[in-house]
């Protein structure tokens, strides 16, 4: 027998750290897992999970207002939408795939203990509150991430992460929303989508930094036409409250009242209190652990995966870096999830879909790059005189005609996007892409019908 309590302990029950124990579990290894809040981690709980729950829920109130251009009779009185039985049912449902997560650990052998683990070196695990050290061969470090809030504004006390916004007894009547990334646009969205009055604050020169310039500039235009303000290059002085709502002073001398004043400017590693130094485990110089393309960290038996390591944040890479992982320390098989061109969406209103490079890291790694481009209204809007408009984009090197980014906004994008993904992984030349018949009548078809390069407007 091992000299250890366990063969693998993991610190973390979220979506990677649940699907390394069950398959390291399955080789009949001894596993534990600690976790302090509930089993899903941040993706189940208070994150992509709930938050499409809520997605689903804002977008009807544009599909009401679709319906009566294709001959639906909508009652005098308008829909409403009652908050507290939403939050109920969501709950329901969180609560319904928390437990799957435990019961398909315990079916798999491994043992879930709910406590805050601290490493007390790189063998021995403290679990803080149980008066209890155990021991272990190898650690997995799994914790995902937490929200980080600017605690140099004052009456920051007075605001709210997106972690309250799930939990909220009272659906505000107007929000200002602080950030431009991922969390901060499907909020607003969200919120204006269920009538509040939404308006969208960032410091930057436009939304979604890193992601393409057509896709932001083309996206706030469209949230801006379902009504959500957006204020750029903008910054918090202060937050006031008073009776009748929050006053956000800005560094610019505006001001903007709401029932609520949520920020939304990041995550951070969760390694608070871990014990990692003592450990030996190492940080890099973002806060976040440093690991090989093996996820070992600097301790030779401790990894790490997920977002507390910081290379690519959403729960499909930390579940591929967890199956990456069983294989290599359980299966002898060493192995490694490739980072490259992992497609994602941002779930704003409308939605993204994007792969590979922008237009302008294309242009540096490459030179020379052929554009194509397209926006169109979809036959569905433009059946009832909608405005909504689509984006397509694709980015193709000019040397080798090799795809090298998609890029599309409008309605099921986040669909389309997984599909044309396994193309651009596989390295599809443009002309290879173009030879695929196109399915009509979609929006989709478009990806496949872009001959014509596209050639900025001069500027002026």
């Amino acid at each position: 027998m091992s000299q250890y309590d366990y063969d693998l302990f993991v610190i973390g029950a979220g979506s990677g750290g649940v699907r390394a124990a069950r398959l390291a579990a399955m080789t009949g290894a001894r596993v534990a897992v600690a976790e302090e809040d509930r089993v899903g981690g941040t993706c189940v709980i208070r994150g992509c999970v709930p938050k499409k729950f809520m997605v689903y829920a804002s977008e009807f109130s544009h599909a009401f207002e679709a319906a009566e251009g294709f001959g639906w009779t909508l009652p005098e009185q308008a829909p409403t939408f009652d908050w507290p039985t939403f939050l109920a049912r969501k709950d329901a449902e969180i609560a319904r795939l928390s437990g799957l997560y435990v019961a398909n650990l315990t079916k798999a052998g491994a043992e879930l203990i709910m406590a805050k683990a601290r490493l007390l070196d790189a063998h021995r695990i403290e679990l803080v509150g149980q008066d209890r050290v155990v021991t272990a061969d190898k650690i997995l470090i799994s914790v995902g991430g937490r929200v980080w809030m600017p605690s140099e504004v004052p009456g920051i006390e007075h605001a709210i992460s997106s972690n309250e916004a799930f939990h909220l007894p009272a659906l505000p009547k107007s929000v200002v929303i602080v950030g431009g990334g991922y969390i901060a646009v499907e909020f607003a969205g969200i919120f204006n989508g269920l009538g509040v009055d939404t308006t969208l604050v960032y410091r930057g020169a436009n939304i979604l930094r890193g992601f393409d310039e057509d896709v932001r500039v083309h996206l706030a235009d469209e949230m801006r036409k379902r009504g959500i303000k957006i204020v750029l290059d903008s910054q918090h002085e202060r937050i006031e409250k008073t009776p009748t709502g929050l006053v956000s002073h800005m560094k610019g001398g505006e001001s903007l009242i709401s029932d609520e004043v949520m920020f939304a400017v990041g995550r951070v590693p969760y390694v608070d209190e871990l014990g990692l130094e003592k450990a030996g485990v190492a940080l890099n110089e973002r806060g976040a652990i440093a690991v090989d393309q093996h996820s070992k960290t600097s301790a030779d038996n401790i990894y790490a995966i997920g977002d507390v390591t910081d290379r690519i944040n959403l729960t499909p890479v930390a579940i591929r870096e967890a199956v990456a992982f069983v294989e290599t320390v359980f299966k002898a098989n060493p192995s490694g999830f490739d980072h490259d061109m992992v497609a994602t969406a941002v779930f704003s209103q409308p939605p993204i879909g994007t792969v590979g490079l922008s237009e302008a890291e294309a242009r540096q790694k490459y030179g020379a790059v052929d554009v194509y481009m397209a926006k169109f209204r979809p036959m569905k809007y433009t059946f009832i005189g909608g405005e909504d408009r689509m984006l397509m984009k694709l980015i193709v090197v000019e040397a080798t005609q090799v795809i090298v980014g998609c890029h599309v906004v409008g309605p099921d994008s986040p669909e389309m996007i997984q599909m044309a993904a396994i193309a651009i992984k596989m390295g599809v030349t443009k002309a290879q892409w173009d030879q695929t018949c196109a399915v009509h009548p979609t929006a989709a078809e478009e990806l496949v019908t872009m001959r014509d390069k596209y050639v900025a407007p001069a500027a002026g």
